[in-house]
């Protein structure tokens, strides 16, 4: 729990960003500190190993599944150590190949919707799959992921986030567990 409470400490609180109203936190501090990002991946490591796996029908994780851009700098390496796959989700026409897409509104009230891709071939059927990012707020951008993971038959097991805004209830709209680190109500 130490770990935790020296995490949020580190994340950056912006005001007003990306819009009036928001306050923006900023897990890159975070990355900045070698130690602290250390304790970051070891932490979902170690969760995933002493919680999610366990109770899992294959006991593994095939995949790790992260969102563009900040779930990329979290899925491969804790990827690397779980011996998973990675596998991008990318927004629309940055993928080469051929692609499945799935469709969510944009955070934060926009009346906005955007799109996700994965390349058709990065998920087999019966894969069990865990989708990271640094954040969730309205569960738009995650639930797409899980969307695009269900396309290829693969199964979500759980969703992993470092920060989970509570007030939006994002995990529930999400069709598995959810595991966040930090947690905040405002």
């Amino acid at each position: 729990m130490a770990d935790i409470e020296h995490l949020r400490s580190l994340l950056k609180a912006h005001p007003d960003f990306p819009k009036k109203g928001i306050v923006f936190l900023d897990i890159f501090p975070i990355l900045r500190d070698p130690v602290a990002f250390e304790s970051l991946i070891t932490h979902f490591v170690y969760h995933l190993t002493s919680h999610t796996i366990p109770q899992s029908p294959s006991k593994k994780v095939d995949v790790v599944v992260a969102l563009d851009a900040r779930g990329f700098l979290l899925g491969p390496v804790i990827a690397m150590r779980l011996g998973a796959a990675f596998v991008p989700v990318r927004k629309k026409g940055k993928l080469p190949g051929e692609c499945v897409t799935a469709t969510y509104e944009k955070e934060y009230g926009s009346n906005r919707k955007d799109s996700f891709e994965m390349q058709a071939d990065a998920i087999q059927p019966g894969q069990n799959v865990v989708i990271i990012d640094d954040l969730i707020a309205t569960g738009g951008s995650a639930k797409a992921a899980g969307q695009l993971v269900s396309q290829l038959g693969g199964k979500v097991i759980e969703y992993l986030f470092i920060i989970e805004l509570l007030f939006l209830k994002g995990a529930q709209r999400l069709d598995a567990p959810v595991y966040s680190m930090v947690k905040t109500d405002d």
